[in-house]
């Protein structure tokens, strides 16, 4: 067997495949899909933070010109609320209590931008002009919004009948064996932080286009996405309690994800109730302003912790208690994504004893879930900003005291104190080459230059490590199509990542052909019945080998039916340039031409597919440099530099993308 190394295989800096159609205005995102006899939703969302209401009247927006319905939260009851999938365990072996988003309010609305009621006009502004005209009556509450507030006892109570603001109580590690190592400690550090509520802002705002087909009593979907597989199926089950292949989704292009986009929202089913209601696709765009109220926020935590250490600085125990905000109801993976943060609390370093305490707070603001590594930056933070103060109190230089504390290379694989098992790493190094980078020798001189000219030099470091991927698979299926050309169907999701011109890279590695020669195609439950969509890094390390395999799997093929031609044994067949060829001659079969002389047509597909049980934890060390001007605050990054050890890189442009 021979595969002759192609262009733009695996490692090589292919320019993304993507790019000509996007640069040329020729993409395809929600608001380019458009169907005959459309009408526009608009959500009437409250101005309070806490209030109950009455609708007194809905007939004069009914009437008004171009509305042809408007629901409230009576006309919904017979559908679901918005699910949330990870309630948490706590210490008695409970579950909490669920409190979930309403497609509409009924009477009560908690948090500024919580939906009302929904409009459907042959415009946006008609819509809009007629949610003007709904006769409501407003009786504000006492609202909070901050996380210590909201878990003191006169603070107002979300919901009353939980007795408390309290969503749940989370543990993790030996809470005895970690005050003994705290009362024995040489060194005791502890720090308090808040880590700030954040949005996503992703380039292209949510939107969706509902179709109701009457006759097969199922709808289609167009939304931007992170995985169509995952909406399909909590539309399906949680809102409309049908067979879920009545429900067709649809992902075109999709402006950025960010862990945003992969949760249910409540305008995707409001607008499909609509369209089945009138018989008519309805289509919903929110705005810029509806963005940063109606989608899930991120993080938003109040942190305490601590580290024992003994007289050299060697780290015993980590004690950490986080307050994490949760908002009003309890959104998507919103309860677990601070778990996610204890599953990495002790980062890079070998501490043996921990306990973690975490407690989900209801406030009234716009509902936290998953956003940007969900939970994980949070760790890394946390650790990374107790280390540094552990350095400033004990005295020990910051980088000795990380190098110190280090999991050291012989100790892989480690079993962290939270459970995660570690592959294989060397924190040291990628350390010890960022500092060689940024030139930390020379920021003493450099520090001293920059209070001559009244400014203040600055650097700071942080070793991270990630956890991505997690266990689970993604299935690669490839054809080879008549042409001569070849398709991939898988069930991630690109949110601008360069799916396309990736997973086209492991293609033409085992199968030597161009790269303008394969269509990925992702994004449409009509093609694959099941993807498990696109988070947590996951598309490259499961996708991406499944995608390796599949295309192992049909080069064989391949050269099988060409052996069959060209009358030589199939490891004499070399595959390259859209070419079999007998290795050393001038015989040659075309793609096309092996594709029509295939006796089973099945010798034209491969399915591949890779499982993993466990996460991979890519790591590295970042390095800013950064100059303040004390007079007025401006604050300059001078140089950045990041050493990251994230194993084979696949191409080039799209890391530094």
């Amino acid at each position: 067997m021979n595969i002759v190394t192609p262009k733009f295989g695996v490692g090589a800096s292919a320019l993304r495949k993507e790019d000509d159609a996007l640069v040329r205005g020729n993409g395809r995102f929600t608001d380019d899909f458009n169907r005959d006899g459309q009408v526009y939703g608009y959500v009437l969302r409250s101005p309070y933070a806490a209030a109950t209401f009455t609708i007194n009247s809905v007939e004069d927006a009914a009437a008004s010109d171009g509305v042809h319905l408007v629901m409230t939260a009576a006309d919904v009851t017979d559908l679901g609320d918005i699910h949330c999938h990870t309630p948490v365990k706590q210490p008695d072996g409970s579950f909490n209590i669920m409190r979930l988003t309403p497609l509409l309010c009924d009477g009560q609305v908690r948090f500024v931008g919580d939906a009302v009621a929904f409009i459907v006009a042959d415009s946006i502004k008609q819509a809009q002009d007629a949610a003007e005209l709904i006769d409501i009556d407003w009786d504000g509450m006492d609202a909070v919004a901050d996380i210590a507030a909201a878990l003191r006892g006169d603070a107002p109570l979300l919901w009353p009948e939980l007795g408390s603001n309290r969503v749940y109580l989370f543990e993790q590690g030996d809470r005895a064996d970690t005050d003994v190592a705290f009362e024995s400690a040489h060194y005791v550090t502890e720090i308090s932080f808040i880590n700030n509520r954040l949005v996503s802002n992703f380039m292209e705002p949510r939107g969706v286009l509902a179709e109701w087909d009457a006759k097969e009593e199922s709808f289609t979907v167009t939304l931007g996405s992170q995985g169509v597989h995952h909406m399909r199926n909590t539309l399906a089950k949680h809102i409309f309690k049908m067979d879920h292949e009545k429900i067709r989704v649809i992902s075109g292009d999709v402006g950025g994800g960010f862990g945003t986009r992969f949760h249910n929202y409540r305008e995707f089913p409001l607008s499909m109730e609509a369209a089945r209601r009138l018989g008519r696709p309805v289509k919903w765009l929110a705005d810029r302003s509806e963005h940063f109220v109606a989608d899930a926020h991120g993080r938003d935590n109040l942190v305490t912790a601590g580290m024992a250490m003994d007289e050299n600085g060697r780290f015993q125990a980590l004690r950490i208690n986080v307050k994490a905000n949760m908002g009003a109801y309890l959104n998507g993976f919103g309860p677990s994504v601070p778990l996610l943060g204890a599953m990495m609390a002790t980062g890079v370093y070998d501490i043996q004893r921990h306990h973690m305490r975490i407690t989900g707070v209801y406030t009234n603001t716009t509902p936290v879930d998953a956003y940007r590594g969900a939970g994980r930056p949070e760790a890394a933070l946390l650790i990374e900003r107790l280390v540094d103060a552990c350095a400033r109190e004990t005295g020990i230089d910051a980088v000795e005291l990380r190098r110190r504390n280090f999991i050291k290379p012989e100790q892989f694989p480690y079993q962290t104190a939270a459970g995660r098992l570690y592959d294989v790493s060397e924190y040291e190094g990628h350390m010890e080459m960022a500092l060689i980078n940024a030139d930390r020798d020379g920021f003493a001189a450099r520090a001293e230059d920059a209070r001559t000219r009244g400014k203040i030099r600055g650097l700071g470091m942080s070793v991270y490590v990630e956890a991505c991927a997690f266990a689970g698979a993604e299935p690669a299926f490839l054809e080879l199509n008549e042409d001569g050309s070849i398709t991939l169907l898988i069930g991630t999701q690109t949110n601008g990542q360069g799916h396309a011109t990736a997973y086209s890279q492991f293609i033409v590695d085992r199968i030597g052909i161009d790269l303008d020669k394969i269509t990925v195609r992702q994004g449409d439950t009509n093609d694959l019945k099941k993807g498990g969509g696109t988070g947590g890094s996951r598309s490259i390390p499961h996708g991406g080998v499944s995608v390796d395999r599949a295309s192992e799997i049909l080069s064989k093929q391949m050269r099988q039916i060409a052996s069959d031609q060209l009358e030589a044994a199939a490891d004499d067949i070399e595959l390259v340039a859209g070419e079999a060829r007998v290795i050393g001659t001038d015989q040659t079969i075309s793609y096309a031409q092996l594709a029509a002389a295939a006796k089973d047509k099945e010798q034209l597909k491969a399915t591949g597919e890779i499982r993993q049980d466990e996460a991979t934890y890519p790591n590295g060390t970042h390095i800013c440099e950064i100059e303040i001007d004390p007079e007025t605050g401006q604050t300059e990054i001078i140089a950045y530099t990041i050493v990251d050890d994230f194993g084979v890189i696949v191409n080039p442009t799209l890391l530094l993308g």
